[in-house]
């Protein structure tokens, strides 16, 4: 079945948002700008699928060499990380403890991100840039102590993530890995979101990703620790959770750091990360001009 992909993008120095079909892109903020500025508010409002059903079929405005995409939900309230959420990524630490209770958690900031086929930069205080290929969820429906039972009722859209992480920075201290998450740029999010509409599209979907063509992570939603559905209640059980809240679910072993020696990113690669029925995000490397 083809799911509806909703993109923001800029062209002409502007930020915009449409649907993207293979042969170019529907100008929703044409179409729906004054009510919804952004996805963000299309999301509050619960009107994907609405906008979905009224784009299909019309002839695209833009043509997908125009565009240049960003973020697909503009200035999130929260960006909220799971760190470890696949069991061969829980034996890699190699410290004997079985999977934690509790998912491990942290917080990114928009800034840290680019879009889809954007450069993730590598900034001039350290070389090791690293790949995390991950599921995105974006709430729709906001709340606090949400029930495991009802989760999934708050999932507005799937996106994917490349959880880009400065290695070395994320033990400058001693509890906390927020400096090397949180550069910026060094990370993406994308290419677009797909509405949720059913459990069946989370269950068991394929997660991959590759660094000029080789896979290197590769696992399936079926083999969480936590699920979707676990993450939500906890964390909506310390903080309010709002439209547009963007929560990144945990990757796969397989990351640069875990090789023998580790394999950095480096200018010129290219990292791909695939997840079925959602789509393929897509990003180069570069070194931050300073």
């Amino acid at each position: 079945m083809e799911r509806a992909r909703f993109a923001t993008f800029s062209i002409a120095g502007a930020q915009r948002y449409g649907l993207v079909t293979d042969c170019g892109v529907v100008d929703l903020t044409a179409r729906h700008g004054k009510q919804w500025p952004t996805l963000r508010e299309v999301i509050e409002a619960g009107a994907l699928q609405r906008l979905a059903d009224e784009a299909a079929g019309l002839t695209p405005d833009i043509d997908l060499g125009d565009i240049r995409y960003e973020i697909p939900v503009p200035a999130p309230e929260k960006i909220i990380c799971v760190g470890v959420n696949f069991p061969d990524r829980n034996e890699e630490y190699k410290d004997g403890q079985a999977a934690p209770s509790n998912p491990s958690l942290f917080i990114r900031f928009p800034r840290s991100f680019v879009g889809h086929k954007q450069a993730l930069v590598r900034p001039p205080e350290s070389p090791q840039l690293d790949y995390e290929g991950e599921i995105v969820i974006v709430v729709g429906k906001g709340g606090r102590r949400i029930p495991e039972a009802s989760a999934l009722d708050h999932i507005a859209a799937l996106s994917l993530c490349n959880e880009g992480t400065l290695r070395d920075w994320v033990r400058h201290g001693k509890f906390n890995v927020t400096q090397g998450k949180n550069f910026d740029r060094s990370g993406s999010i994308g290419p677009w979101l797909v509405p949720f509409t059913d459990e069946a599209q989370l269950v068991d979907i394929k997660l991959e990703t590759r660094v000029n063509g080789e896979v290197r992570q590769q696992d399936r939603t079926s083999r969480m620790i936590f699920s979707f559905r676990k993450i939500i209640s906890y964390i909506s059980t310390f903080t309010t959770l709002v439209p547009g809240d963007v929560i990144v679910t945990g990757t796969p072993t397989g990351a640069g750091a875990r090789f023998d020696p580790p394999i950095w990113l480096k200018p010129g690669d290219v990292v791909e990360v695939e997840a079925e029925c959602i789509g393929l995000l897509r990003n180069t490397i570069a070194d931050e001009v300073v």
